[in-house]
């Protein structure tokens, strides 16, 4: 089977990199890590084991890779739109997968392509060096589905292929929920860990965790109204899940957003709480706190 991964970063490399033993992979990636690769392998360490990977990768897509059987989109949402343009006499009619964070990157796939994968992943992913990764927290398995909803074939071949790849990976007929529900998450965590600094486990402090709640509440309306159904019944009950079981298994992760702020990097806030805070103004409701995030770290983002 040929997979190939459009705008590899740390995500985008640790998976080609667990594929590349049970698959043909070829990785689109900046040309220093290509280079690193090239030159002495992609190197990673963690909980998804240590070693080296060798496998196709470039700054560019050789011919010799656009029968792919799938691409996976693996770019900061903020380069979904450039990544799609890009490629689209590759992608168009073939299996896409957004590997990414946040709402919005399957709808503009969708625009280049009528087979689009959804997925979710909660992992930690952390630079080491150039095609360097520490693989360093997992607090679910990763979710394959048909996007909007549903699965077949094409998506429970790949869902076996991660699993058979070392990753823990499940096919869904909700992958739209399941997205919502990686969002809650990054929405909650990850604005306010690159706001202060700190790892996620130091926004259990009640001061954070209030503005953790009421980030949540307003996410949970505006799911309601867009007629999302979430895995969780209730506001509460997802905090509860977070608090108990979702924060202790990565309370030692700092923010990707952090990462991104502190490399002078554009962030993916307008995929999280700023798409909250978008669709909660075409619904007409309040959601001052997602916004106000939202605000915040863009300013963060000029100085």
């Amino acid at each position: 089977m040929k997979i190939v991964v459009l705008g590899a970063g740390a995500v985008g490399l640790t998976v080609a990199a667990k594929l590349s033993r049970v698959a043909d992979v070829h990785a689109v990636a900046r040309t220093r890590h290509a280079d690193a690769v090239r030159k002495r392998g992609f190197l990673m360490t963690g909980i998804w084991g240590e070693g080296a990977y060798r496998f196709s990768c470039s700054e560019d897509l050789p011919d010799a890779w656009r029968d792919a059987d799938y691409y996976i989109v693996a770019a900061k949402s903020t380069g979904t739109e450039a990544i799609c343009r890009q490629f689209a006499d590759a992608v168009g009619g073939r299996e896409v997968v957004s590997l990414q964070n946040g709402i919005g990157n399957e709808e503009i796939i969708t625009r280049f392509t009528d087979r689009v994968i959804g997925a979710m992943i909660i992992t930690g992913f952390e630079w080491r060096s150039d095609a360097s990764v520490h693989v360093s927290v997992e607090a679910a398995p990763m979710k394959l589905g048909r996007f909007p909803s549903g699965t077949d074939d094409a998506v429970e071949r790949l869902a076996a292929l991660i699993r058979e790849a070392g990753i823990r990976a499940e096919a869904t007929a909700g992958i739209r929920t399941d997205i919502w529900g990686k969002t809650l998450y990054n929405c909650a965590l990850n604005p306010l860990g690159a706001l202060m600094n700190v790892p996620y486990g130091a926004l259990v402090d009640p001061h954070a965790w209030a503005v953790v709640a009421a980030i949540v509440e307003e996410a949970y309306r505006v799911a309601e109204a867009e007629g999302v159904p979430l895995p969780w019944e209730t506001a509460e009950a997802y905090l509860e899940y977070l608090r108990t079981t979702q924060l202790p298994a990565t309370a030692a992760h700092h923010s990707s957003m952090l990462q991104d702020i502190a490399g002078g990097r554009k962030t993916e806030i307008d995929f999280m709480n700023g798409a909250v805070a978008a669709l909660a103004e075409k619904h007409g409701i309040d959601a001052a706190y997602n916004t106000c995030i939202a605000e915040l770290i863009r300013f963060r983002e000029q100085i």
